[in-house]
C-alpha cells in the first residue's frame, strides 16, 4: 500500500541509464532512482532539485518503496523467522504503518517508541523492548501496552522486572547475551564481545546464572535467548558463530534445567553500502547461512530448531534516504577545498561519532568542469563537523548547489541534535510521483516553548 495523498510533483519516467555510482558495486542510492534532466536525480518519481525547493535544506528525504521492498526481502529471506524492525534505526507514525502492512515486528528501546506504537495500534505482541538501563518508565509502559517480549540485559533488572509484572499471566522474556564475537564496522558499534555494557557473558556463566534467576521468578516466562553483536556486519559468518555458540548454551540450559527453550533472537546489524563497492550482502545471503548453521548445530546438540527473530534496522531504512543539503560556502584553505552546507552534525552525527563516509552529488545542475576533491563540512561551531572527506564534487561547485548524500535513511535524524539551535530537519516521504511531509522542520519556536525559565 502506497500513500494515496501528498503533493503531486514532476513525474520522471524511469530512464535506461542508471546512476554512474552504481557501476562501482552495490547501489548507494534507492533502487528507483534515476537520472533526471538537468543533472539531477528522481527518487521515487520526483526529482530531488524540486524537493530541496519545496521544502528548503536541509530535508530527507525518504522512499517508500525502497522501505517497503527491503522489509519484503528480509521476510522471504526468513520465511520461517519473525523480522522485527529495529526502531532506535527511524522511527515515525508513517513507519509504524509500513511495518505494520509488510508484517514487521518492531524493537524498541524506550517508552517513546512503545508509546509511538501503540498511537497508530501497532500489535503489541509484536514489540521487543531491550536496552542496557531500561528505566521504571520503560518497564511500566511495556507491562501496561503487553509487549510480546522484554530482554533481560542485567541480573538486576529481573528482580525489578518481576515486582512489577501485576497480571495472572507471567511476562515473557529473554536473556540478552554476550556471546564473546568481535564484529561490527566500528569498535563503538561492536556489542558482542567481551568488556562492554550490553548482555550477559557467556564465557564467564553471568548469562547461566541469569538463566537460573529468571526460572525462579513465578512472574516471568522465559521464552528464549537474545544477542546482538554490532553495527555493519557485511559477513554471515559472525552470525553463524553466534548461532553455534547460543545453540551449545540452549543445549546446556536443557540438560541443566530441563527446559527447551523454542526461541533465538540474533539481533541485528547487518551492513549496508554507504560507498560505492562497499560489501552488503543481500537479506538472503544472511538468511541462507543463518539457516544453514541452525540445522547444523541443532542436529549436534539434539536440540529441536528454535524459531528465529532477527532486527534488521539500518538495513532497511538507510539505502531508503536521501539527505539534501545546500551549499552556503566553497574556500581553500590548506591545500584543501571546503564545501560548507546549511546541515552538518545535528543531523547527522556519524561521522563525527564513527569515522562514517558517504558519497557525495550535486543535483540539480550540468557542467563539463573536472571534478576535484572537496570536503564537505557542516555549519557548526565544531572542527569535527565534516559530513564527507574528500569526495569528488565538480570544480564549478558553488553556494547555492543542492547536494544530495545517499544512504541516510538510519541513525540522521533518530540521532539528531538541537546543537546551535538549528533546527532538526524535516522527513519528506516520497512514493509514485507524490511527496508529502513525515515530520515537519523544527522551528525557533520548538525550541522557545522549551524554555520556560522566566
Amino acid at each position: 500500500m502506497t500513500m494515496n495523498r501528498g503533493v503531486r510533483m514532476t513525474v520522471v519516467p524511469t530512464l535506461p541509464t542508471s546512476l554512474p555510482e552504481q557501476l562501482a558495486g552495490p547501489s548507494v542510492w534507492p533502487a528507483g532512482a534515476v537520472l533526471a534532466p538537468g543533472g539531477d536525480v528522481a527518487v521515487g518519481g520526483v526529482p530531488l532539485l524540486e524537493l530541496a525547493e519545496r521544502y528548503g535544506t536541509p530535508v530527507y528525504v525518504l522512499d517508500e518503496a525502497e522501505v517497503r521492498a527491503r522489509a519484503r526481502a528480509w521476510r522471504r529471506a526468513l520465511p520461517d523467522a519473525d523480522v522485527v524492525y529495529a526502531a532506535k534505526a527511524f522511527l515515525s507514525r508513517a513507519v509504524v504503518d509500513w511495518m505494520e502492512q509488510e508484517g514487521l515486528g518492531l524493537d524498541v528501546c524506550s517508552a517513546g517508541e512503545l508509546e509511538l506504537a501503540a498511537s497508530r495500534g501497532f500489535p503489541a505482541e509484536r514489540i521487543v523492548l531491550h536496552g542496557n538501563a531500561k528505566s521504571p518508565q520503560d518497564l511500566r509502559t511495556a507491562l501496561r501496552l503487553g509487549v510480546g517480549r522484554i530482554v533481560i540485559d542485567s541480573e538486576g533488572e529481573i528482580a525489578r522486572l518481576a515486582a512489577q509484572v501485576q497480571g495472572p499471566e507471567p511476562q515473557q522474556v529473554m536473556v540478552r547475551v554476550l556471546p564473546g564475537i568481535e564484529a561490527g564496522g566500528h569498535r563503538k558499534i561492536r556489542t558482542g564481545g567481551e568488556g562492554q555494557k550490553f548482555g550477559l557473558s557467556l564465557a564467564n556463566g553471568d548469562a547461566e546464572e541469569a538463566v537460573a534467576r529468571v526460572l525462579g521468578q513465578p512472574g516471568l516466562e522465559l521464552v528464549g535467548l537474545h544477542c546482538h553483536l554490532g553495527s555493519q556486519i557485511a559477513s554471515p559468518e559472525p552470525y553463524a558463530r553466534a548461532v553455534r555458540r547460543l545453540v551449545a548454551l540452549l543445549a546446556r540450559l536443557r540438560d541443566r534445567h530441563g527446559i527447551t527453550l523454542p526461541e533465538l533472537d540474533l539481533g541485528g546489524g547487518f551492513a549496508v553500502a554507504y560507498l560505492p563497492g562497499d560489501p552488503a550482502p543481500a537479506p538472503a545471503a544472511y538468511g541462507r547461512r543463518i539457516q544453514d548453521e541452525l540445522i547444523r548445530s541443532c542436529a549436534e546438540s539434539d536440540y529441536p530448531a528454535p524459531r528465529l527473530t532477527v532486527e534488521p534496522g539500518r538495513s532497511i531504512m538507510a539505502p531508503a534516504g536521501v539527505a539534501l543539503y545546500r551549499v552556503l560556502a566553497v574556500k581553500r584553505s590548506g591545500g584543501r577545498v571546503f564545501a560548507a552546507v546549511d546541515g552538518g552534525m545535528s543531523d547527522n552525527p556519524r561521522p563525527a561519532l564513527y569515522g562514517a563516509r558517504y558519497t557525495v552529488r550535486r543535483v540539480g545542475r550540468v557542467s563539463a568542469a573536472p571534478m576535484r576533491a572537496t570536503t564537505v563540512v557542516g555549519r557548526h561551531c565544531e572542527a569535527g563537523d565534516v559530513l564527507a572527506e574528500s569526495v569528488e564534487l565538480p570544480e564549478d561547485l558553488r553556494p547555492g548547489d543542492v547536494l544530495a548524500v545517499p544512504g541516510a535513511g538510519a541513525y540522521h535524524v533518530s540521532m539528531a541534535s538541537g546543537y546551535n539551535m538549528t533546527g532538526r530537519p524535516p522527513v519528506v516521504a516520497v512514493a509514485e510521483g507524490r511527496s508529502r511531509v513525515l515530520l515537519r522542520r523544527e522551528t525557533f519556536e520548538d525550541h522557545r516553548s522549551r524554555d520556560i525559565g522566566l
